[in-house]
């Protein structure tokens, strides 16, 4: 006999619950807020439409369902299984943040402050949480299927990011490595940056985007669903040792990045998570590509 699908409810602590833990009391948060020109009663709005939301969704999971909730925190320590539909209550990041842990799974993005969140990823009011819970399913039809990236280095860690994966230091200092194109006759040129970038079609509507268009790139962004990455090189310096003709591209599904350490230490990251980075030393080498998974998006 098949189990039931289990409804993971996926969400963050609140701003207000950030601050009132943080200071002891909703006083001396207001206090603190006010000193600084904030209004406690716009954050504890928000808390409130938040926890709505989340109780709305929560109700509209139906009964023969199993349940479970997680906080972002937790997401490392929560073990998701094949029959799982996750429901993500909160920000577009949020379902970034939660994309990594999945292989397969459907997720439903609820937008707990629609006008406040671009709403590129949290597609759905709580509203619909009912409806869409029970039209789901185990195929999750009607899913978009978006393209992800990894980063594998040479010690078989693994980084998997929906949005954009960051090679560099941890200060965003100077990086040195050597950057070569797998597929492109062997080319490697020794740089000194800020660090490279490599994104997705979603994360085209985030940093990747912003240096996209500072960069007045010709490239094409990619489609989210779309096997394509770019590329770009930060702030490339130029010297005898290190070169600046290898500083933006694209990488087709069967085409990777690849970065030799030339550093102590440097490190590697996704969506903008340093907590949870991949460490290499000098000599190691990390190839950076699409990822064979896909984020199932329901649309």
């Amino acid at each position: 006999m098949s189990l039931a699908p289990r409804a993971v409810l996926v969400h963050r602590t609140t701003e207000y619950e950030e601050l009132v833990a943080r200071h002891g009391t909703h006083g001396q948060a207001a206090f603190f807020l006010a000193s600084r020109g904030r209004d406690m009663a716009e954050v504890a709005e928000r808390h409130r439409r938040t926890r709505r939301a989340l109780a709305e969704v929560t109700s509209a999971v139906p009964l023969a369902w199993r349940q479970a909730r997680v906080e972002r925190a937790d997401l490392d320590r929560f073990l998701f299984a094949p029959e799982d539909v996750v429901v993500v209550v909160g920000q577009d990041g949020l379902v970034a943040n939660v994309a990594k842990y999945l292989d397969g799974q459907p997720v439903i993005g609820v937008d707990t402050d629609p006008g406040r969140n671009p709403g590129v990823l949290v597609r759905h009011r709580p509203e619909q949480a009912r409806v869409l819970l029970a039209s789901v399913g185990a195929t999750a039809t009607g899913a978009d299927e978006l393209t992800m990236v990894e980063a594998v280095a040479d010690d078989t860690q693994r980084l998997v990011a929906l949005n954009e994966i960051y090679l560099g230091t941890a200060g965003h200092q100077t990086a040195r490595y050597r950057l070569g194109l797998e597929n492109d006759g062997g080319v490697v040129e020794a740089q000194a940056s800020s660090g490279v970038l490599v994104g997705t079609g979603t994360g085209a509507t985030g940093w990747l985007r912003s240096v996209w268009q500072e960069r007045g790139a010709r490239l094409p962004l990619p489609a989210p669903t779309e096997d394509r990455l770019l590329w770009f090189v930060r702030e490339a310096w130029p010297s005898p040792a290190t070169g600046t003709s290898l500083v933006a591209g694209e990488l087709t599904a069967s085409a990777s990045l690849t970065l030799t350490v030339e550093s102590d230490r440097l490190i590697a990251f996704g969506d903008g998570i340093e907590t949870d980075a991949l460490e290499l030393t000098w000599g190691q080498t990390i190839r950076v590509g699409t990822c064979g998974r896909r984020l199932r998006l329901v649309g």
